[in-house]
């Protein structure tokens, strides 16, 4: 378990992280979200003992980091897949763990074939890996010493789709298994699919967390719908109390899809689409960090304008 209390770092006059609190249970992956430069980067550094804290606390099973003997064994981290040393070969990395962490040298086959590194790629300097085969790499070496928690920044990036679906599959596997998973990303919709809870964070400052049917718990109910004839539907709706707006061709109704359809077979009008139009996760997660993001700020609005 990772345990977070009133963490803050600041450089200067700048804060990257502004008092953030949470916990990454075991067997279950939590996401830690944000726009670039939110401070996720920032809190595992600090987790880990690469950046020193300004105040508050990390503790990973009750220690910190820095007094957990043989760490790797127990906390597998992955920060920065690029940082690994590009003249050595993909085996002589894993070797090089092995070796630290007191491990026999058949662990470094095991993860190779884990992670789907052939013998030939084994052998190839680093610097020849395409950013996916860093990755892979990379979470076979935080893997190396079968530890119970893994800190992973970023896992996903310059992985294909197969390559995402095979490191959602094996992160799930080791939740279930009873480790702990702490995965950030950017990648929302890719996070959503895998995650326990998730905790958002924006500008240093944790805006929400729970799991995602928590989080869009609080969300009004709409629908979104197209019909053969939308006049009929729409004055059926308002004459019932329902709020409805014509939409992309269609109707938002403020209310949920059954009553919808409910009321459209009452009006003997034929639908040819109904769904949710509630707000998802990406919809909250943008209105929550709107104010961190690149686009749609006003000095972005202000630069486009003057390129038109």
């Amino acid at each position: 378990m990772i345990t977070v209390e009133s963490l803050t770092k600041t450089y200067g006059g700048f804060t990257a992280v502004d008092d953030v609190s949470f916990t990454a249970q075991r067997g279950r992956v939590t996401g830690f979200l944000g726009p670039n430069g939110a401070g996720k980067t920032t809190t595992m550094r600090i987790m880990v003992g690469l950046t020193p804290a300004t105040s508050g606390s990390v503790k990973i099973g009750g220690r910190d980091y820095r007094d957990i003997p043989n760490p790797g064994r127990h906390v597998g981290v992955l920060l920065d897949a690029s940082a690994q040393h590009a003249g050595r070969t993909g085996r002589e990395v894993l070797m090089i763990g092995a070796k630290t962490m007191g491990l026999p040298d058949t662990r470094v086959d095991e993860m190779l074939e884990m992670v789907s590194l052939t013998a030939a790629e084994s052998k190839r300097r680093v610097r020849n890996y395409s950013l996916g085969m860093r990755q892979r790499l990379g979470i076979a070496h935080a893997l190396l010493g079968n530890p119970s928690v893994l800190i992973l920044d970023e896992p996903a990036n310059g992985l294909d789709p197969a390559g995402i679906r095979w490191m959602r599959r094996l992160l799930k596997s080791y939740a279930d298994q009873g480790g702990t998973v702490l995965l950030s990303s950017h990648l929302l919709n890719e996070v959503e699919l895998i995650a326990d809870e998730m905790i958002l964070i924006g500008r240093g400052t944790i805006v929400a967390s729970g799991t995602k049917e928590s989080l869009l718990s609080g969300q009004a109910s709409s629908t979104l719908v197209h019909s053969e004839d939308n006049d009929a539907l729409g004055r059926h709706l308002t004459a019932a109390g329902h709020q409805v707006t014509v939409e992309a061709g269609g109707l938002r109704v403020d209310s949920d899809s059954p009553t919808v359809g409910r009321a459209a077979l009452e009006a003997q009008v034929v639908l040819t689409e109904l769904r949710s139009g509630a707000a998802g996760l990406e919809d909250l997660f943008l209105s929550l960090t709107e104010d961190t993001q690149r686009e749609g700020h006003p000095a972005a609005a202000t630069a486009q304008g003057g390129n038109a």
